[in-house]
């Protein structure tokens, strides 16, 4: 059947996008189906972390931990534009943890992780050290380790475009209205978001990468109606004008046995987060409570002089995050490991389904991914990822500063800082967006805050944007500084070109 695709993800996020670049680039036919915009739910909404998860060490998921860990600096070197090292302070609270202990779980944290190009932990005199001045003289002692940090959303699609280089389909506004086995074959209907068209696809095996609604998946496309196998757990983060100048970032412990991190975020923010909370309701209907905003300013406030208050915040969000029930009586404690189960009822075409993991751990839950694929419809190719850049990463994690001097000296009418964030979004695919421009004005129309209409066209040309939301918040964070008749304009010439 030359019809017949291999591999059918549902699924536009992070994991979903993971498998069809691996897939794709293994030699299998693939179709991804995304009924909103690319990272549109859990995976645009989270603290931007690559990390190993230090206070997973508690719970003793030391296997999380140390696959997380050593995937920081293999997505460091895949993509350095998106991805870069930070450094974070672990404030000592007498009240708290003992000192020994955090250097204990420190000192574990450098060395079962693949640590080659960021530096070790380090003890810091808060008295003395700049990173102790936005805190209250209190905290005098502190440890200092790396970590890296992310653009999420960005990740989500640098995969995604990965994977339509490699062969891959990748359709968003598509959404999944039925999938049907038929013996060893599944038979799917996929409707337009926009249109309304209705279309019929055939595939080997189904993935089931929807996130928060893997369950739901499960139970109408599929017809297992019992299906409950996620915790749907509630993070939300708030952002408030920038805390400090340096280019440090916090992790606070909090009495409740919980932490928060601090974030430098978007050069002028800081970005404060994340709650644990059980959420029941819809997924895209998810909101930052009163309750939350007031435990992030008062744990915030526990440590910085200055105290947070809720007039502060200038920006929040919230995420839905799918982790698998494993029966933890707090969400806190629910594990943050992936958990792939294929469902295969008398040997008909299987679907196999994700529950949990978390963005560290995507590349890797991929191959395992993968590997069940293999089992299930032969083997195509080997493993690849672990050496792949993504697109605009071809280029050291030292380079980034050469970059952006090598593009203001090739395009002089572009100032530094707009060019900074254009080799920060999309690395040497940058000059895919300036392309032959003598001029500023050859950009086209300027929106606000360096957004051009150059930039605008690239981004529905190269990475599936159909609207000012997607541009915005998904594809860069610009909208943190849009006015609203700024949106509006951006609104508007997309409206023009319906």
């Amino acid at each position: 059947m030359s019809d017949l695709i291999d591999v059918f993800v549902i699924g536009g996020g992070v994991n979903g996008c993971g498998i069809a670049r691996d897939a794709a680039g293994r030699g299998y036919s693939v179709y991804l189906a995304e009924m909103n915009d690319l990272a549109s739910g859990t995976s645009s909404w989270s603290s931007k972390l690559i990390h190993g998860g230090l206070r997973y060490l508690e719970h003793y998921e030391f296997r999380l931990v140390r696959e997380a860990l050593s995937e920081r600096e293999v997505l460091l070197k895949a993509a350095p534009h998106i991805i870069w090292p930070m450094r974070f302070i672990l404030p000592h609270h007498k009240d708290l943890r003992p000192a020994w202990l955090l250097r204990a779980g420190l000192f574990l944290y450098d060395y079962i992780g693949k640590r080659k190009l960021l530096p070790p932990t380090r003890t810091v005199n808060l008295k003395t050290d700049e990173t102790g001045k936005p805190l209250k003289p209190l905290f005098t002692k502190g440890f200092e380790y790396s970590d890296c940090w992310v653009n999420d959303a960005r990740l989500v699609v640098l995969n995604a475009m990965d994977a339509r280089e490699r062969g891959a389909s990748i359709n968003t506004q598509t959404k999944v209205i039925s999938a049907v086995r038929q013996d060893d074959i599944w038979v799917i209907k996929t409707q337009d978001m926009q249109t309304g068209d209705v279309t019929e696809h055939k595939a080997r095996i189904v993935i089931n990468a929807a996130g928060p609604w893997v369950d739901k998946v499960l139970g109408q496309a599929a017809g297992v109606n019992d299906a409950k196998n996620v915790r749907l757990v509630q993070g939300s983060h708030i952002v408030v004008p920038k805390l400090h100048d340096h280019d440090r970032a916090y992790i606070f412990q909090n009495a409740d046995g919980r932490i928060i991190f601090a974030l430098p975020y978007e050069q002028d923010f800081t970005l404060i987060g994340t709650t644990d909370q059980d959420y029941e309701g819809d997924p895209s209907d998810v909101k930052i409570t009163p309750k939350e905003r007031t435990y992030l300013c008062d744990a915030a406030s526990e440590y910085f002089q200055k105290p947070i208050v809720e007039d502060d915040i200038v920006w929040t969000y919230s995420g839905v995050r799918p982790l698998f029930d494993d029966g933890a009586t707090a969400a806190q404690e629910a594990t943050r490991d992936y958990v792939l189960k294929k469902e295969q009822p008398n040997n008909q075409a299987a679907m196999i389904n994700i529950f949990g993991g978390k963005i560290t751990t995507f590349r890797r839950l991929a191959e395992s991914m993968l590997e069940k694929i293999e089992e299930t419809i032969g083997a195509k190719g080997s493993p690849w990822t672990a050496e792949g850049t993504l697109p605009g990463g071809d280029f050291a994690p030292s380079e980034y500063d050469a970059k952006v001097s090598k593009l203001v000296g090739e395009f002089p009418f572009l100032e530094k800082k707009h060019a900074a964030r254009l080799v920060r979004s999309y690395g040497t695919n940058a000059w895919k967006i300036v392309a032959k421009a003598k001029s500023y004005e050859d950009l086209g129309i300027q929106f606000a805050h360096t957004l051009t209409e150059a930039e605008v066209k690239y981004l529905m040309e190269a990475e599936w944007v159909t609207s000012a939301d997607d541009v915005l918040w998904r594809r860069s964070k610009l909208g943190i500084r849009y006015s609203k008749d700024e949106i509006k304009q951006l609104e508007d010439w997309f409206a023009g070109l319906k």
